[in-house]
């Protein structure tokens, strides 16, 4: 009962290659070991010297590596969209004066499953002029160029912060929304119901990576954590920080809008990782003590 239990907290490491004579393989550890999508997933290599390079991936993701609690530790992002079933992931170890250690195994994503959304919007906030279609494409181009963007530096540190006061739940992440009888695209981020002014703060340490005024989420602040790590503050009615500035865990970045495509006050808190759209919940969870 006891190993079957521990089987399923952990995930199994698969040894593919061990030079001759060299000492016992580094373990491998994944956080949660059965991720859904839109989860946040950590791994953890003990054993591995700080001094050692990790390169290694999961599916088509690469993990880059810090130093972590007697050996290395990678972030990584479950899209919301990856469909149930294994990820193949590989690790290749390298030390100094020595030849590579290479791991690998699986790690099997559950199913989840999201809600349908239904909402009705006026009409020029759905069916777009070309004018301002063009102008939210090329918006949503600027964000997704940003959020491939990684910076090789970890910023945050430690637990992750709710970015609104109180204690209630968001909604609608990976909602599958219709809109005007119309599907659209997943909801990528979580509501948070907020009278307009109430301050928004910086989840983690940060930089300012974009300030900007877009169509679909009005007046956002978009934080660079490092590592491919940014989280997201949309349809804000003011802001109160500027480009490249660096901010920390729980600086106010601005206050509760409704300006963008929204139907009332609310802060739209999102979170991108090396482009995967992850829970924000799952960010808030993340615990990885320094």
């Amino acid at each position: 009962m006891i190993a079957r239990r521990l089987a399923a907290l952990t995930a199994v490491v698969l040894l593919l290659a061990l030079p001759a004579g060299a000492a016992e393989p580094p373990t491998v550890t994944w956080h949660p070991a059965r991720p859904h999508p839109g989860d946040l997933v950590w791994v953890h290599v003990r054993g591995a010297p700080d001094a050692a390079s990790i390169e290694g991936s999961l599916g088509a993701r690469t993990l880059t590596f810090f130093p972590y609690a007697g050996g290395q530790a990678a972030v990584v992002g479950i899209d919301l969209e990856v469909k149930p079933g294994p990820q193949g992931w590989r690790l290749a170890i390298q030390e100094a004066g020595r030849a590579p250690r290479r791991l690998g195994g699986r790690l099997t994503v559950e199913r989840r499953d999201f809600q349908v959304q239904r909402l009705t919007l006026p009409t020029a906030m759905v069916d777009l002029d070309p004018e301002t279609e063009r102008r939210a494409v090329s918006e949503g181009e600027r964000l997704s160029t940003l959020y491939r963007t990684i910076t090789p530096e970890r910023l945050w540190r430690g637990r992750f912060v709710r970015p609104v006061p109180g204690h209630e739940a968001p909604s609608g992440f990976g909602s599958r929304r219709i809109i005007n009888g119309q599907p659209r695209a997943p909801h990528s981020g979580a509501d948070y119901a907020a009278e307009r002014g109430t301050p928004v703060v910086a989840a983690n340490v940060g930089r300012v990576a974009l300030v900007a005024d877009f169509f679909f989420p009005g007046r956002l602040v978009a934080l660079d954590h490092g590592l491919g790590l940014y989280t997201l503050y949309f349809h804000l009615d003011t802001v109160a920080v500027t480009d490249g500035e660096v901010v920390g865990r729980g600086q106010q970045l601005g206050t509760v809008g409704a300006t963008g495509r929204a139907t009332g006050p609310h802060l739209h808190f999102g979170a991108q990782l090396a482009g995967a759209r992850v829970d924000p919940a799952a960010l808030l969870s993340l615990d990885l003590r320094e």
